[in-house]
């Protein structure tokens, strides 16, 4: 899992990465994944037009839930939010990755997750990816919501 760009096993049930290559999508199922979601655009670059078809080719579910980087919004937590919170109802034992291109909205987003919905004190439920990553004014605005701001 180490080859994948930026990948980090923030908790047991939740590997975050930026954006995988074809190839990796067979070892993310064979670590035990079972559903993949990309945060990414998708017209970046980097962006794998036929990402839906790599991962159920692998047995894993795949949800898309495109956040533009330069224009996140509370709407794109809350709903990024529920989903987990309604995929770990229906199985709180399964392994989730999560990605967008560089696993900085992944990380903001998790933060909020983590603390908001599982509990997580604030220095758990943040990446270390946050040791590499300067959030700009956007992603600094971003972690400072609370519920209210969100709707949670």
């Amino acid at each position: 899992m180490d080859r994948i760009f930026n990948f980090v096993p923030l908790t047991e049930h939740f590997g975050t990465a930026g954006q995988p290559t074809p190839e990796q999508f067979a070892l993310i199922a064979r670590h035990g994944y079972t559903t993949v979601i990309n945060l990414a655009m998708p017209d970046h670059p980097r962006a794998l037009t036929n990402e839906g078809e790599l991962v159920t080719r692998e047995g894993m579910t795949y949800l898309h839930l495109p956040v533009p980087f330069d224009a996140p919004q509370p709407s794109h937590v809350r709903r990024f939010c529920r989903l987990l919170q309604a995929l770990r109802a229906d199985d709180p034992q399964q392994r989730i990755f999560i990605h967008c291109i560089m696993n900085y909205r992944v990380s903001a987003f998790m933060t909020h997750y983590l603390r908001l919905v599982e509990d997580y004190d604030a220095e758990a439920a943040r990446s270390p990816l946050f040791g590499q990553w300067q959030p700009n004014a956007t992603w600094q605005a971003l972690l400072a919501w609370d519920r209210d701001d969100m709707g949670l």
